[in-house]
């Protein structure tokens, strides 16, 4: 074993940093056996440094995170102050000075993936981020290298705990979203602001670093379409649950059946309780990765918090770690399929829509007849009358697959006829 130590950079120390420099701590030996030399914490950039940090010597601590990314002596820097910049720069500055970069940063990723790599690629660094989705969940590293040999088709996945809490609260005791929301929000597994989660912007981001991957072309986040899951109502679980279904906050990401094209997608969508997906319980992730060779893989596990994270963190730290040692390189960014990414209109797809509608003879043949002329198939339908309302009736209606753009347009027109009240809750159905 080498007796000089690897120099490690920690830029950033809340809740998964502390507990990155906890691991290095306790299991040093391990690690150095593992890596073939041992790793020192040779600086941690904070932004309050009077903070106790259990377990990191204050003398390490530091404010300056560019000084600290542009020693030359760094062997590896650790990112994890999350969000655009300073992060951006501070990558860039560590690899400038010989570093490779080991980052759980997906907002970054999903916005400037590319300029990153291409600078990694430049100064022969690696640039590795298993913790940017999905935690502890191996699941960066297969898709990368694993199934490097393979051709990737969809990748569907729960990929937000706290969003999965909450709809899986909903489904098992029948709490509405605020009610599940302030449970998640009590235990620990919603933010304060939890807009990021609940909105979908968290699983956008996560998608778009999947969709790069596993399709071997760049896709950003604002190639996700992205929905939230603010308007899922009690009822919509209720109708779910109806159809032998559960209601999941999904990461969808596609080829075309033509393989020219690609796409990626953020949305509550109904999926049937057989599927392995809806098992998936609590704060907990899991991916569904279909691929033509090795067919049908699932991923699973804890999707957030801060030992889950450092887990995925200190595995790259490792492989990084024996690069530098051995002067080789990880895999860095495969986009040379340059695949367009098409809009949510053209994702082929199915609609459960529940309609208020007038409850007197004819309502459903002009409602076929919306169907029917924005070439949309129906699969079933279900009509009861509304409790305590003479007169008025709920109509469920569940598509067969078509364009998005067709269905969206189908409920428009159905919004105009005089006959239907209101569209109570339109919801994708995924997974069949």
């Amino acid at each position: 074993m080498r007796t000089r130590p690897l120099k490690v950079a920690l830029l950033g120390c809340g809740t998964v940093g502390s507990e990155v420099a906890h691991i290095m701590t306790t299991h040093a030996d391990d690690l150095a056996q593992r890596i073939g030399a041992p790793l020192e914490l040779a600086g941690v950039a904070v932004r309050r440094p009077d903070r106790v940090r259990e377990g990191v010597d204050p003398a390490l601590v530091t404010t300056d995170a560019r000084a600290l990314a542009a020693r030359g002596d760094i062997d590896i820097a650790v990112e994890v102050i999350g969000g655009i910049e300073p992060a951006r720069s501070l990558i860039t500055t560590a690899v400038e000075h010989g570093a490779s970069v080991v980052t759980a940063n997906k907002a970054l990723l999903a916005e400037d993936g590319p300029t990153l790599h291409a600078v990694a690629e430049k100064h022969g660094a690696d640039l590795f981020y298993e913790a940017a989705v999905a935690a502890a969940i191996p699941l960066v590293r297969p898709l990368r290298e694993s199934l490097a040999g393979d051709t990737v088709n969809r990748v569907l996945g729960i990929v937000n705990g706290t969003t999965n809490f909450i709809l899986d609260r909903m489904d098992s005791s029948g709490a509405g979203y605020s009610e599940a929301l302030d449970e998640a929000t009590a235990l620990g597994y919603a933010e304060a602001d939890p807009t990021a989660d609940v909105e979908g912007f968290d699983a956008a981001a996560k998608a778009a670093i999947l969709a790069g991957i596993a399709f071997h072309t760049r896709v950003r986040l604002d190639d996700v379409h992205r929905e939230g899951l603010t308007e899922v109502t009690a009822a919509d679980i209720a109708s779910a649950t109806r159809m032998g279904c559960t209601v999941k906050l999904l990461a969808i990401c596609e080829r075309a059946a033509d393989g020219r094209s690609v796409t990626a997608r953020v949305h509550p969508a109904m999926i049937p309780r057989s599927h392995p997906l809806a098992s998936v319980r609590e704060a907990y992730n899991a991916v569904f990765v279909e691929s033509e060779a090795a067919g049908q893989l699932m991923f699973y596990g804890p999707g957030a918090g801060g030992a889950p994270t450092a887990s995925a963190v200190l595995g790259d730290l490792v492989a990084a770690g024996r690069n530098k040692l051995n002067g080789a390189r990880g895999p860095g960014e495969s986009a040379y399929t340059q695949l367009p990414v098409s809009p949510m209109g053209e994702v082929v797809t199915r609609y459960h829509i529940s309609l208020d509608v007038a409850d007197r003879p004819g309502v459903l043949a002009q409602v076929a007849t919306v169907f029917a002329e924005h070439g949309v198939s129906i699969d079933t339908v279900r009509q009861q009358g509304k409790e305590g309302s003479y007169g008025d009736a709920w109509l469920v209606v569940v598509t067969h697959r078509a364009p998005d753009a067709a269905l969206s347009a189908t409920v428009e027109a159905l919004r105009k006829l005089d006959t239907v009240r209101g569209v109570a809750s339109i919801m994708r159905v995924e997974g069949e």
